[in-house]
């Protein structure tokens, strides 16, 4: 029975997602870390019961409005919880921030470093003082008039436009115009209107292309389309709109990723004319402080921003209030190993675990306490020298009065903790139960454990000998962000893991230069991949024609709302589809596969239109989803739901595991090679049909990965993943390793941005860059075998290696 005095978090009851009924007590006012395998319900516990009771707690609280819109989401499945306080959630959020979102508006940098210019700027003879929202490009008394407060100004050309003047308009010369009917409308509208559409492109009178590409009117002319052998098609009323005008359209208005990637190929950026890419108005950029304007000084790194700031030093009581202010909301940004960004650096290019830390460093400065802190894997993405930083700010949020709870895979972070939640044994239907709730020290005596060999089992080293290089690819000149006059090596034929503290370069090094320098000369096979890539930042490269094709594996969500889902990305749902189309039901009834799928009408369930779940808009916070009253979350209508497959409906086999799928479709081979694929990867926990708002991004990259997997291999491939191990316990680590490694041994290359020295112990090669981030870093400090770098004086990763390799 709890008490006003009860020291713990007592849960009673637990059953959400397949937690197994679970009765848990967790100490507060202490740092707890909860721990266990890929799937084994340590974030439905940490998440999805604790942080999500205290928010139905904290909603019926307030007003009946939003009490009534709370109540659609619904509570976690559990029976009790009590001595539960006010709670923080800190996930690694996957919804990419908009444009106009940056690091000084995550943090409030920004408003800060406005009143310091509006209060105690030097302001020009007779300039009249300025509201801080005249230092802001986002809003209208500071944008920039020419680029609306973007600071670039975006420009097409005919070259663009036109990228084959050898095409006529009817063979497709005007590559930016939309694809199908719409395109060949327009086509239709220039041939009404008496241009050539057959000539080609280049033997048009200049005047002609010109209006065809750039006219502003959009005139209106009677198209007489030509009549197909037995279709009789009506003459219209045609619009005709410009190539620049439809790009232009598409890319400011166009509510389509697709669309506005497509858009963007036709179009170049160049600084705003006007403020010259300062984004703010002619009075705002003005007046300075310490010499410099506002623009010059959000483009500083925030290492150097404080700097500048403790320089300026004296000034007036202002000045000097507002510094201080700067400096000690900057000071837990570098703390945490985030000293390389700049204010100005938008939110959409930061990593998820860079925007967790730095509202972390955020709620230092906020002066809460007897609150829990739900935290999501802060050391993602974290080099381990930036750990310990960490684990001092995790310490300060505890002794300022708060509980912290950590959901963690980092084993120095489980070390540090005052009181270790370890989830298991296995994932899925093999986990959901509480092995150990107690001190660290204590898990070793729960043979169970998964997580017990890492902790204290070091385990022989790493003895396998690193393979020879087939051959190399060489960037000279490497020239971009902040990586300078570089020369890198990437060996073929091994596994290669690239190196260094957040900010070193790495990304920069790998996911931009060497990947751009490969798509330009072949196939590229990626979720996201930019419909025509270009290789820049690097003045020659050798040796790119040993590889056949490049596969760039990032940890972008597979989709962005619950109609994407495992099955759908890897192409499982088409396999299923079809068995439920041979059904005998299906055949007496006519129904095709089609009629099985949730993303077209006909089987689906209109209410939700196939999605399963309802957005509920809850006006002050993020919308939510909560499943449909009607189907309740099955996504068909009840005559679809008639048809079952050895006794399971599309809805139940779409809930199956990987797992179990395996075994219920094991006379199909080719739902047979998605699912193996699938296992391969560790990811057997996941549901068949597991919206793509409920994934990792981890969980996201290795579903790319078995997606590749279960493809005919096609020549020399070169495998790029950044992190791959982000979210993964050192167990499914060893598996999603053993992959690569077989990739490797098919006679591929491998190259990992990686942290988890376990990985670069066993890589083949090493490139560590640094040895700081942002200006302090850029430069290859150390190459080599893993053993080589270990040795390597000046690199920060070398003591980590060593010790990963028992050499230290």
């Amino acid at each position: 029975m709890s008490t006003p005095q009860d020291p713990y978090v007592r849960v009673r009851g637990a059953r959400e997602h397949n937690l197994r009924d679970v009765d848990v007590d967790i100490p507060r006012d202490a740092l707890v870390v909860f721990t266990g395998v890929s799937g084994s319900g340590k974030s439905s516990l940490a998440f999805g019961t604790i942080y999500a009771e205290a928010q139905r707690r904290y909603f019926e609280s307030v007003a009946p409005y939003a009490r009534r819109l709370i109540h659609q989401v619904g509570a976690p499945d559990v029976g009790e919880i009590t001595g539960l306080p006010p709670a923080v959630s800190l996930e690694q959020r996957r919804s990419a921030p908009g444009s106009r979102s940056s690091v000084g508006t995550v943090t409030t940098l920004s408003n800060s470093l406005r009143m310091l210019l509006s209060r105690a700027g030097d302001y020009p003879p007779g300039a009249e003082r300025l509201d801080s929202d005249a230092f802001s490009p986002n809003t209208a008394a500071g944008a920039c008039p020419e680029c609306h407060g973007l600071g670039l100004i975006h420009r097409t050309d005919e070259e663009l436009l036109v990228p084959d003047p050898s095409l006529s308009i009817r063979e497709g010369a005007v590559a930016a115009w939309p694809g199908a009917w719409q395109g060949k409308n327009l086509r239709d509208v220039l041939d009404a209107l008496g241009y050539d559409i057959e000539r080609p492109w280049r033997e048009l009178a200049p005047s002609d292309r010109e209006w065809i590409l750039f006219t502003d009117e959009q005139p209106v002319v009677t198209v007489h389309p030509v009549r197909d052998a037995g279709r009789i098609q009506r003459p219209y009323q045609g619009t005709y709109m410009s190539a620049h005008r439809y790009v232009m359209h598409t890319f400011a208005e166009s509510r389509s990723r697709t669309l506005r990637a497509k858009a963007e190929r036709f179009l170049t950026s160049a600084p705003c004319p006007v403020c010259g890419g300062g984004r703010l108005r002619p009075e705002a950029m003005a007046v300075t402080f310490a010499g410099r304007t506002i623009a010059e000084l959000v483009s500083l790194p925030l290492a150097s921003l404080a700097e500048v700031l403790l320089a300026a030093g004296g000034g007036s009581d202002t000045a000097r209030l507002l510094t201080a202010d700067l400096l000690a909301r900057i000071e837990p940004v570098t703390e945490l190993g985030l000293g390389y960004l700049s204010l100005d650096r938008t939110a959409p290019t930061l990593s998820s675990g860079e925007l967790q830390r730095l509202r972390l460093a955020t709620q230092l400065r906020s002066g809460l306490f007897g609150v829990v802190y739900v935290l999501d894997e802060p050391s993602a993405g974290l080099h381990p020298a930036d750990t310990e930083s960490l684990l001092g700010v995790l310490d300060r949020l505890r002794q300022a009065g708060n509980s912290v709870f950590v959901v963690e895979h980092q084993m120095d972070v489980v070390r540090h903790a005052d009181w270790l939640v370890d989830v298991g044994p296995l994932a899925g239907e093999h986990g959901g139960r509480v092995l150990h709730s107690g001190p660290p020290a204590d898990l070793a005596g729960v043979a169970g454990s998964a997580t017990r060999r890492f902790l204290f089992e070091e385990g022989p080293a790493p003895a396998r000998e690193p393979r020879a290089p087939s051959g190399w690819i060489t960037l000279r000149g490497v020239d971009l962000h902040n990586v300078r006059g570089v020369d890198a090596a990437f060996p073929l034929g091994v596994l290669t893991a690239v190196t260094g503290v957040s900010g070193s370069g790495k990304s920069t090094l790998v996911g931009q230069v060497l990947a751009g320098v490969l798509a330009d000369r072949r196939p590229v096979d990626t979720a996201d991949a930019p419909a025509a890539p270009v290789a820049r930042g690097c003045a020659s490269a050798e040796g790119t024609d040993a590889v056949d094709r490049l596969v760039q594996v990032d940890q972008k969500p597979i989709g962005r709302t619950p109609r994407s889902n495992l099955a759908t990305y890897t192409g499982l749902f088409d396999v299923v589809r079809k068995l439920f189309a041979d059904t005998e039901t299906a055949r007496a009834r006519k129904y095709r596969a089609g009629r099985f799928s949730f993303n077209v009408a006909g089987g689906r369930c209109e209410t939700c239109q196939g999605e399963g779940f309802v957005s509920v808009e809850l006006l002050f916070l993020p919308s939510t989803y909560t499943p449909c009253p009607d189907c309740h979350g099955s996504r068909y209508d009840p005559r679809t739901l008639e048809v079952t497959l050895r006794g399971l409906t599309i809805a139940e086999v779409l809930d199956l595991t990987v797992e179990a799928a395996a075994s219920f479709l094991a006379d199909s081979p080719a739902a047979g090679r998605s699912l193996r694929a699938l296992t391969d990867v560790g990811l057997g926990y996941l549901r068949l049909g597991q919206p793509a708002t409920e994934l990792s991004g981890g969980e996201a990259q290795r579903i790319k990965l078995a997606a590749e997997l279960q493809r005919a291999r096609r020549g020399h491939t070169l495998y790029l993943l950044d992190e791959p191990t982000t979210g993964l316990h050192p167990a499914d680590v060893e598996v999603l390793m053993r992959q690569l490694h077989g990739l490797v041994d098919a006679g591929n290359t491998v190259v990992v941005v990686e942290h988890d020295m376990a990985v670069v112990a066993g890589a083949d090669r090493v490139i560590d860059l640094g040895p700081g981030g942002g200006h302090r870093g850029g430069r290859i400090v150390a190459t080599g075998t893993p053993r080589e770098v270990a040795r390597a004086a000046g690199s920060r990763t070398s003591a980590y290696l060593a010790k990963a390799l028992r050499t230290g």
